[in-house]
């Protein structure tokens, strides 16, 4: 997702919120999460759609509570170490990062992909919780915390096919999804049931041109999906290797992920 779209994003979600102090709160944390560099006031007010005056006072908040760090001679805000602490909080509590970490190294240098672990917050997104890059594998712009929308991508398929929505909630978000090759809601919701007979999701070349993306759930808990592990890589050079071989290589791994847990 580039970062124009996800801006609007956050300053759509703002929009909608039925608390929009807190959503205002959030949208600068992860504006400023996303910016190698400190941003000023006016680029972050203009990038969310906020009023001057209200992203300054969200700001003066978060510097209060040590989440973002305010520099008096550049005027410049950016993310300060009180993140650290309620991501180690998170990170100490999540078993599966832990023990996905080593699967998605495996994965990433047998099969020359990048790999993603990624975890379903609420309905609306997916968030990457683990990444693997072989050396000579496809760069993709995909970063621990990165967030994406809950039915893009093979992913979204995945999540379609075993969560409950209906065929006219379905319909609806897949209208406000961004793909670079969007496909036809009726040859994507066939795929979606081809996802849950086979076990798998595949992206050829929609979310991202030229790119084939695989997924494969892992289950946590009987019943519930929230997470899945995810191949990246550039569409002939998965087809040359086999795309059957890395599918079925997803499928085992999040399998034996899921025994571990349910073990």
């Amino acid at each position: 997702m580039s970062e124009k779209t996800e801006a609007g994003s956050l300053a759509e979600n703002i929009k909608q919120s039925k608390a929009p102090a807190i959503s205002r709160a959030a949208a600068i944390l992860r504006l400023l999460g996303k910016h190698e560099s400190p941003l000023g006031l006016q680029p972050i007010a203009k990038e969310l759609g906020l009023v001057p005056s209200t992203c300054l006072y969200a700001l003066r908040a978060l510097v209060a509570e040590e989440l973002v760090a305010f520099d008096p001679d550049t005027k410049r805000y950016s993310l300060d170490a009180g993140v650290l602490t309620l991501a180690r909080q998170w990170l100490q509590r999540d078993q599966f990062t832990d023990l996905a970490q080593p699967v998605l190294d495996r994965l990433s240098r047998e099969h020359e992909v990048t790999m993603l672990a990624v975890k379903c917050v609420g309905t609306e997104h997916i968030v990457v919780v683990g990444v693997s890059r072989a050396g000579n594998s496809l760069q993709v712009s995909a970063q621990v915390g990165g967030r994406f929308p809950a039915l893009i991508s093979a992913t979204g398929r995945c999540v379609a096919a075993y969560r409950n929505y209906s065929g006219e909630d379905l319909l609806r978000r897949f209208g406000e999804l961004r793909w670079e090759n969007p496909p036809d809601f009726d040859d994507w919701y066939r795929e979606v049931r081809e996802t849950r007979a086979q076990g798998y999701a595949v992206d050829a070349g929609n979310y991202i041109s030229g790119v084939t993306v695989v997924a494969a759930p892992v289950w946590l808990s009987p019943g519930k999906f929230t997470h899945a592990l995810v191949a990246l890589g550039l569409g002939s050079a998965v087809q040359r290797r086999g795309l059957e071989g890395l599918s079925e290589a997803l499928v085992s791994a999040g399998e034996g992920l899921s025994q571990r847990f349910a073990g």
